[in-house]
């Protein structure tokens, strides 16, 4: 896996990780899940800006946001009991279809 993949897996993950935090501090009403945010997210976006270094900003933008959707939404599922309906389901599994097609056929992105 190229250094960028990597650098832009740990920034998901980061962001991920704020974005779960950013449900558990009840609307930055609790103390360390409100720090949590405030570190994941700018790991994630120190992460994303080392990305963005070899590409473009519209396609890193689109990996990441579509990577963050389908993990906060299992997060949402598994860890704060949140049911997904079909449309849903559907939209998330589009936008699985979507990243694939980036990373498979785009010559926008470097292999």
């Amino acid at each position: 896996m190229s250094s960028h993949y990597l650098f832009l897996m740990i920034a998901v993950l980061f962001e991920t990780i704020g974005t779960s935090a950013l449900e558990a501090s009840q609307q930055f009403t609790r103390p360390w899940p409100s720090a949590l945010v405030i570190v994941a997210y700018a790991i994630a976006f120190y992460m994303l800006s080392m990305t963005l270094r070899v590409m473009p900003v519209g396609i890193v933008y689109a990996l990441w946001s579509g990577f963050g959707i389908i993990f906060i939404a299992l997060i949402g599922f598994v860890v704060f009991k949140q049911r997904l309906d079909l449309p849903a389901i559907l939209g998330l599994a589009l936008i699985i279809i979507g990243i694939v097609v980036i990373n498979v056929f785009s010559k926008s992105t470097t292999h």
